[in-house]
């Protein structure tokens, strides 16, 4: 057998190659920037509703409170009763990407307006299991005043889960942007689109078409750009890490295209001139429709990459059921197993490229992709459409309708699986994993409950995973130690406590009790789902008293006591609440800080997010 030499280059990156630029929610972007927060200065005329500081907080119990700490690096909108004003930027945006962090006050309201007219609502809507087009992360409404009451809102578009935190902890946005065409004359031939939001982790709007302005947009209008418009007049809200990526240039083009398929995907080191194709010619786009054969063939491309800026650029290959590499210049670009990722320096102008697809795996349908992002340039699909996710495999997704028990391994950030995980569902849309190993809840998400496909489809290897927006707590250790002070490490297993799973009970409504023996205690381990969705309740109870038993709570970079009980952990991600009046001890641990608690009989405590 033979087999065609590829070059060696470095891979940047082995993701997946995602080629509808809907789905590239989690693309490191190249051109992109930072707004500046040490001061005002990157906005139009702002009025005295928005102020910087460098802490804010907001109050669990009161609607529209947010406390701040003078300084920078924070962006603030406190509106007050009368004078809030909406806040411009100073550049106008036209294909854009925009990823901030952002905390709302208890009952707030807020919304981004892409060119100012287009708005992706922000909304304390915490605890929501239906969430609407008006919720956190929807695309509002538009509106017509002509229609009769209560009809005047349409085409608006709902989340697809409610992926919000809790008032007071920052939450992650990226939203994806791609603005209306207009052809010579300045009719407009293609809507403005949503590419992507995605919150907290998880893709809420995808590849949504906007056939007009949303409801309260600067204007009526639909232009090529327009400014970023913060909404100031409705409630209190804080930003912070926002990063403008502005797409701004021509995507590069291919021109003189010329392709030959060859018989025989492995062939080694071809000679082109003397090898005889089975069909050449020329064609208008890079397409793996060429020639009859489905398997087994070399097909080659060859031609020319325009590019208008100078710079860096990326292109991601994918050659389903085989091999390929793309070269420019006559330097390596990108070499590809089923897929691959590279880059590359280019000047601008035209450069010669030469690309190969050899594909050996009959099962595999031929779809050759190639992407290119570069310098103001949004990934784009030089080749046909006709491209494959590499992942036929359709999700297989368990729902909650009721409290659900699955067990399965769970994977971990830091390469960490848990072998014995008991995954606990709730329709109220709050769920958690429990470590059997530990006795630890080791993950708590909210939204949809479980995508089991690793699990369950052909094999299998055992796991699933998380379909919501996730908090990990950290490296799982043993819930319960003894300790000789309040200063002694805590383990990192359960060696010589004694630790005994004892499984769980089900109550009437399906909710588990986890029981288990440890240093001769039997412990009772229930948790509840919070009123309203808000979190986790956990009541841990020891049957038979031992001296110096502590539970340990969390291990954290950050954590900060706000008073009564209430901290947050990993710089406002999640809150603890101690409901029970014990009084927890926070102290430092490896460079971190942990959060640990003495418990005689019974202690609870709650997870709020």
């Amino acid at each position: 057998m033979y087999s065609i030499k590829y070059p060696t280059i470095k891979i940047s990156g082995k993701g997946a190659l995602v080629m509808f630029i809907c789905l590239l929610g989690g693309q490191k972007l190249q051109a992109q920037s930072s707004v500046p927060l040490t001061n005002l200065s990157f906005f139009q005329e702002p009025s005295s509703n928005w102020k910087l500081a460098t802490g804010v907080q907001a109050d669990l119990q009161q609607d529209e409170v947010l406390s701040t700490k003078d300084g920078t690096g924070i962006l603030v909108n406190l509106p007050g009763k009368k004078g809030a004003k909406d806040l411009y930027t100073k550049s106008t945006y036209g294909d854009v990407d925009i990823e901030l962090d952002y905390l709302m006050a208890k009952g707030s309201n807020s919304g981004i307006y892409l060119q100012g007219r287009y708005e992706i609502q922000l909304l304390d809507s915490w605890g929501t299991v239906n969430p609407k087009s008006g919720d956190n992360g929807g695309i509002y409404e538009r509106w017509d005043d002509s229609k009769p009451d209560g009809q005047q809102g349409y085409d608006g578009h709902a989340p697809r889960q409610n992926a919000s935190r809790a008032p007071g902890l920052w939450q992650h946005m990226k939203i994806s942007f791609q603005a209306p065409r207009f052809d010579a004359g300045g009719q407009k031939i293609s809507n403005a689109k949503v590419i992507y939001v995605w919150l907290n982790g998880v893709l809420i709007q995808d590849n949504v078409e906007l056939a007009g302005p949303t409801r309260g947009a600067m204007d009526s209008k639909e232009t090529t750009a327009g400014p970023l418009r913060i909404q100031g007049d409705h409630g209190a809200v804080a930003f912070r890490n926002i990063n403008i990526t502005n797409f701004d240039k021509p995507h590069p083009v291919l021109g003189n295209l010329k392709y030959a398929v060859y018989k025989g995907g492995a062939i080694k080191n071809p000679d082109y001139k003397t090898l005889k194709p089975e069909s050449e010619g020329s064609s208008i786009e890079l397409s793996s429709n060429q020639g009859k054969l489905t398997n087994d063939f070399l097909m080659r491309y060859t031609g020319n990459i325009k590019v208008t800026e100078a710079g860096e650029y990326t292109f991601r290959l994918s050659v389903p059921g085989g091999k390929g590499a793309l070269r420019i210049n006559g330097s390596d670009a990108v070499t590809a197993n089923n897929r691959g990722e590279g880059k590359i320096q280019l000047a601008a102008g035209e450069h010669p490229f030469d690309l190969v697809y050899a594909k050996t795996v009959d099962w595999a349908k031929p779809a050759l992709g190639l992407t290119v992002s570069g310098p103001g340039v949004r990934e784009y699909l030089l080749s046909d459409a006709n491209v494959s996710n590499n992942d036929p495999v359709d999700p297989i997704l368990i729902n909650a309708t009721e409290n659900t028990i699955l067990r399965s391994f769970s994977d971990l950030p830091g390469g960490i699986r848990v072998t014995h995980g008991v995954n606990v569902g709730s329709p109220k849309l709050v769920h958690y994993t429990f470590d059997l190993d530990k006795g630890m809840i080791v993950q708590a998400w909210r939204g949809g409950f479980l995508d089991a496909t690793p699990m369950w489809h052909d094999r299998g290897d055992g796991s699933s995973r998380v379909a919501g927006s996730v908090l990990y707590f950290g490296k799982p250790v043993p819930s319960i130690e003894k300790l000789g002070t309040e200063q002694t490490p805590w383990a990192a297993d359960t060696a010589g406590t004694g630790y005994k799973p004892k499984g769980y009970l089900l109550d009437n409504s399906g909710q588990p009790t986890f029981r288990y023996m440890v240093y001769g205690a039997m412990v009772n381990d229930v948790s509840t789902v919070i009123d309203g969705g808000q979190g986790i309740s956990r009541q841990i109870m020891v049957q038979n008293q031992v001296d110096g038993l502590f539970v340990h709570l969390v291990t954290a970079g950050n954590i900060e006591s706000l008073g009564n009980g209430l901290y947050t952990v990993d710089d406002k991600s999640y809150y603890i609440r101690i409901d029970d009046g014990a009084k927890p001890i926070l102290r430092g641990a490896g460079g971190k800080q942990e959060l640990i608690i003495p418990i005689k009989q019974k202690l609870t405590y709650s997870i709020i997010f």
